[in-house]
């Protein structure tokens, strides 16, 4: 398996579970149990489950109107979004060999 597709395989699977330690806390919030701290739920999508934490919180409508919440996985989401973008516009110039020489 090359490193691109192992990274594919590793920020879906963080995304996933993100995903559903978000629908957690969602049903924990609906049946008084017990939550998870914000804090956690940021830091999953800092660490790469943006993306997942986006979905969440748009299709479960979970933490909509959270402030500061909604505006640091923002932030989260733009962040990634710019080192994506960094990322991409790089690689034809990491595929060529100009950025690390063998």
């Amino acid at each position: 398996m090359t490193i691109c597709l192992s990274l594919i395989v590793l920020f879906t699977a963080l995304n996933i579970m993100t995903f559903c330690v978000f629908w957690w806390d969602k049903a924990a919030a609906r049946n008084g149990g017990w939550r998870i701290a914000e804090s956690k739920l940021l830091s999953l999508a800092f660490f790469g489950g943006s993306l997942g934490a986006f979905a969440a919180q748009r299709l479960l409508r979970h933490k909509t109107r959270k402030e500061p919440f909604r505006t640091r996985l923002a932030a989260i989401l733009i962040l990634h979004a710019a080192v994506a973008s960094v990322g991409l516009l790089a690689l034809p110039w990491v595929l060529a060999g100009y950025v690390f020489h063998s």
